[in-house]
């Protein structure tokens, strides 16, 4: 087959978020025919490794090709809008921030469960735990493993569940975050950011960032200093912190960072004892306020005992409060697809 010949036979895959075929939305970037090799290659541009939407659209396009012959050599590739050459975390394909507008959302949670997910779906992920005012993401992950120091002076973060950690509680030790400053605080970011060996020596596919609550220095520095690919808001059901989450999301749009979404956590109690189901927060309010601001509703999570007790991140396990996660991370990372390959068509 000639590359037109092939183009032609991909306009019949379509993307399901897009509204249109993966050839006219300009999503396959290159085609070529090594008819020595006996392989066809095709670069699509798709940028967010593991996604749901996007494996079944390179599964697809094998389908297409399949009775070719040849054998058929996939990439991925797309516009991030950064240089790599001028951006901090070169090695870092997408980076997800997790905020919320007050605390006490369990956003700390989210953004550990998250990490595990997109971990237990395959890809190579890393998480970064920028709350410099309540850090505690290693014990959410079930590790007190310290990180390495190496002959260079980089830094190579612990890893727990397949995801590589690193906190500020590594640097903070018993000293009180609270009396820090912006100054100092970008100090600290710049050097986890700059003198950890991320990816050690490879890539990754994701990192996760938890932040703290609110719209301070901490969040300011990030979006000044590296590209954010995307952000998930945090919400409870309860109408005061629909309000915060909406001066998180604003803050987003102000630097222009796509929001990925909108989860609410605490959504709805399970009895572990009488299965009754109980909304202690109320229910609904972040799928309606995510409706309101015209934004992906990225799921409910459940208020689960587990999460207080466990060693583990819930999404590991294999109960209703596992499924409800796994279908957030599965449709954070659609979406954060959906950003890639919407830049991807308008090029």
């Amino acid at each position: 087959m000639t590359s037109d010949e092939i183009r032609e036979r991909l306009r019949a895959v379509e993307d399901p978020h897009l509204g249109d075929d993966i050839v006219t939305l300009g999503l396959v970037r290159e085609v070529t025919v090594d008819d020595e090799a006996e392989t066809i290659r095709v670069t699509l541009g798709l940028g967010a490794p593991y996604s749901p939407t996007e494996t079944s659209i390179a599964g697809r396009v094998r389908d297409k090709l399949d009775d070719s012959g040849y054998e058929i050599d996939l990439t991925a590739a797309v516009d991030r809008g950064v240089d790599p050459e001028e951006t901090v975390l070169p090695n870092v394909k997408n980076i997800i921030a997790v905020a919320s507008g007050k605390g006490g959302v369990g956003k700390s949670t989210v953004a550990a469960n998250l990490a595990a997910g997109l971990a237990d779906l395959g890809a190579r992920v890393g998480l970064f735990d920028a709350d410099v005012y309540g850090p505690n993401v290693p014990q959410m992950m079930g590790t007190d493993e310290q990180p390495q120091v190496t002959e260079d002076e980089t830094m190579l973060p612990p890893v727990a569940h397949g995801v590589e950690i690193m906190s500020m509680e590594f640097l903070l030790g018993e000293s009180a975050p609270a009396i820090w400053r912006g100054p100092m605080v970008h100090k600290v970011l710049t050097q986890l950011w700059e003198d950890v060996d991320w990816g050690r020596g490879g890539s990754l596919d994701y990192m996760v960032v938890d932040l703290p609550p609110g719209t301070g220095d901490t969040q300011l520095t990030m979006l000044q200093s590296i590209p954010v690919s995307g952000a998930v808001i945090v919400t409870t059901p309860q109408a005061v912190a629909l309000d915060d989450a909406e001066r998180g999301m604003e803050m987003f749009g102000e630097h222009e960072t796509p929001v990925l979404g909108i989860v609410e956590n605490m959504s709805t109690f399970v009895c572990p004892d009488c299965g009754g189901r109980h909304d202690i927060f109320g229910s609904g309010g972040g799928e309606t306020f995510a409706e309101e601001t015209d934004m992906p509703f990225l799921g409910s999570i459940p208020l689960d005992p587990a999460v207080r007790t466990s060693q583990n991140p819930v999404v590991l396990g294999d109960d209703e409060t596992a499924d409800a996660v796994t279908e957030f991370v599965e449709t954070t990372v659609d979406m954060q697809g959906v950003v890639h390959r919407r830049r991807e068509s308008s090029r």
